[in-house]
């Protein structure tokens, strides 16, 4: 059975998980606009850059981001400049983890959204006198409505289910830092085995559902 830090652990992480798909869709948005739309030559670079997380091992992107946020690292001298200490081993340092870790996961399908939509509705509106921001609102973003579907599960899903960049950054404080994939591996570490099976369930069963929802209620992003 699940005892109290197996409860907490998987609240953190479905708070962690939520924050950030969030935070994602948020930043994700306009980089995923300009990758769709730009013919700058840095196109291929900067979508490079976001599709990192893909093929390097989660501990490099964590040992790196570990420096940068360190004590010694500019992001944490200007996080400590700003009274607000240093990132790794909180919530906060998580948090920004799994941005980096989930960016590519919720970028790619907002992108390939956009670029299915085409010119001729973006035309059509610049015709009915529009404005850019108008039309972005009133016509873009709910013709792109199924890739923010797909990039909300994915982004929401990869997050739950990190383990290397969150213990690399989190550690493995409870309450506060240890989310579900590290409590499996504390309870297997333990030899926990019961334990560890009922968490390692729960993550088989919410992995499926997600891929059936993701499948049932966006079937035109499965056909593409």
């Amino acid at each position: 059975m699940l005892g109290d830090s197996d409860i907490a652990a998987i609240v953190l992480t479905l708070k962690l998980a939520s924050v950030t798909t969030l935070l994602l869709l948020f930043i994700g948005t306009p980089i995923a606009w300009w990758l769709a739309r730009t013919r700058s030559p840095w196109k291929g670079a900067i979508g490079a850059v976001v599709a990192l997380p893909i093929v390097l091992p989660p501990t490099v992107i964590g040992f790196y981001l570990l420096v940068a946020m360190g004590p010694n690292g500019p992001v944490g001298q200007l996080t400590q400049s700003l009274g607000l200490g240093v990132l790794p081993f909180t919530f906060s340092g998580l948090v920004v983890a799994s941005v980096f870790y989930s960016m590519p996961f919720v970028v790619q399908p907002i992108q390939n959204a956009f670029e299915a939509i085409g010119e001729w509705p973006l035309e059509a509106a610049a015709t009915l006198r529009a404005s850019p921001l108008d039309t972005f609102f009133s016509v873009v973003l709910p013709l792109a409505r199924p890739g923010y579907l797909t990039a909300s599960v994915l982004g929401f899903a990869h997050t739950v289910g990190e383990f290397g960049v969150v213990l690399m950054i989190g550690g493995n404080i409870p309450d506060k830092t240890r989310v579900v994939s590290v409590q499996i591996y504390d309870h297997v570490e333990a030899m926990e085995y019961g334990q560890a099976h009922w968490l390692a369930a729960i993550m088989v069963a919410f992995s499926f559902v997600v891929l059936l929802l993701l499948y049932t209620l966006n079937p035109t992003g499965r056909r593409r």
